[in-house]
């Protein structure tokens, strides 16, 4: 990579840090050097994802401003050089294409100048196009056939190659919520022991373990050094972490997302019909209905519930000696307007500072959807937000400080002097 393009490293002093939850006010570095990477993540780090369409400097400024420390920044929501953003064409990954990169770079500089350091994670691969890219149809030809793994490969490793030496990237998140199973018909997490499934389809090219393996070991020949961020299978949810294998590397970090229960945390299900704490379906099926069975299927979600639901991450751990610096939750949240919001994201933010896990809300100022941008309230929006967002026009002006995004805002700057 041209010299020009990334600020000249600098020799800093590193604290020595243990695997336990240490917080730190400040960094004390600005640069790291590549072999240190790792111990970025050494700290409990709070950070938020940044799936916009358009990005813009002033989101790294402003999310500098109220403690978010990294940014999971998506990029397959910007427009590219051809069909894919970076990867030009999902069908057929020849090479990325340098008007591509540009921009991913200009990006990437923008975040190092706000001290705002980078997961960069991607929603398609080749073979793998993200939904919403895809003409709302699943793409799961990577779990299939053998040449878009072989592209997905190429891909990760011609970027690694490129990127590897950037101070602002912290950690490379292979695939966001991966989901072979769907393969086998599994939608739900309640559906399968995961477990047995994955001893079905071990070795094949749906097996999870191995695709990270190969796509690690191919990061590896170029980049020694930067953390790679695995998420767990079914689109990331914590029970699929029981059939994940840990890699003999000391630079993996683990990854799972939470959105439970599913019915009360979206609101095209939810439409302020659950509440939390409070009883929520056990099948979405039902609780898509506009008249729910009297005779529904129920659980009773709070605090409690929240603890059992991610006990698997924590016996994980346990089985395999895997320190809490080496677990995130890559992405949480929950419709801005479902009730009883503030104490849902409280609740959860208390589990994971409790089991000192590396965190990253969903989202941050969203220039494309309202639903988790909690700087917007619990409010219905005005006209006038949609009206904004046709024109192209900063939406700004319709967030505020309120009691919901306080939860989020107050725990980032907890530890800052």
């Amino acid at each position: 990579m041209n010299d020009r393009l990334f600020p000249q490293l600098v020799v800093c002093l590193l604290f020595v840090l243990s695997f336990t939850c240490v917080f730190s006010a400040e960094e004390n570095f600005r640069f790291i050097p590549a072999e240190n990477k790792i111990d970025y993540w050494n700290v409990q780090r709070k950070g938020a994802n940044y799936f916009n369409q358009n990005p813009s400097v002033d989101w790294f400024k402003a999310a500098k401003e109220i403690g978010i420390q990294f940014a999971r920044l998506a990029t397959d929501k910007w427009k590219g050089e051809k069909k894919d953003f970076l990867i030009g064409d999902a069908d057929a990954f020849e090479e990325i294409p340098q008007s591509d990169l540009r921009i991913l770079i200009d990006v990437i500089n923008q975040a190092q100048q706000h001290d705002v350091k980078i997961v960069l994670t991607f929603l398609s691969l080749p073979g793998s196009r993200w939904k919403q890219n895809n003409q709302n149809q699943d793409d799961l030809r990577i779990w299939e056939q053998k040449e878009y793994r072989t592209q997905a490969i190429l891909f990760w490793k011609t970027l690694a190659k490129i990127l590897k030496d950037h101070p602002a990237i912290v950690g490379y998140n292979i695939l966001n919520e991966p989901h072979p199973e769907c393969l086998s018909g599994i939608n739900d997490y309640r559906q399968v022991n995961f477990e047995t499934w994955h001893e079905s389809i071990k070795h094949s090219l749906m097996d999870l373990n191995l695709f990270y393996r190969e796509i690690v070991n191919a990061i590896r020949e170029v980049d020694p050094f930067t953390p790679i961020i695995v998420d767990t299978g079914l689109y990331a949810t914590p029970w699929a972490i029981r059939y994940l294998v840990p890699i003999e590397d000391e630079r993996i970090i683990y990854s799972f997302h939470m959105y439970e229960p599913y019915a009360y945390t979206t609101r095209k299900i939810n439409n302020k019909r659950f509440i939390y704490p409070g009883y929520v379906p056990l099948q979405l099926e039902e609780a898509a209905k506009e008249n729910l069975s009297a005779h529904a299927a129920s659980i009773f979600w709070n605090s409690k519930t929240l603890e059992q639901f991610l006990q698997p991450v924590s016996l994980w751990q346990k089985k395999y000696h895997i320190p809490a610096s080496r677990i995130l939750v890559g992405e949480f949240g929950c419709d801005r307007t479902a009730i009883g919001a503030k104490e849902y994201l409280s609740n959860l933010i208390e589990i994971f500072n409790a089991n000192c896990w590396h965190w990253a809300f969903y989202s941050f100022r969203e220039d494309s959807w309202d639903s988790m941008d909690y700087e917007l309230g619990p409010e219905k929006l005005h006209w006038t937000y949609w009206e904004a967002i046709e024109q192209g026009a900063s939406l700004n002006k319709f967030r505020k400080d309120n009691s919901l995004f306080e939860i989020i805002k107050n725990d980032l700057n907890k530890y800052k002097i």
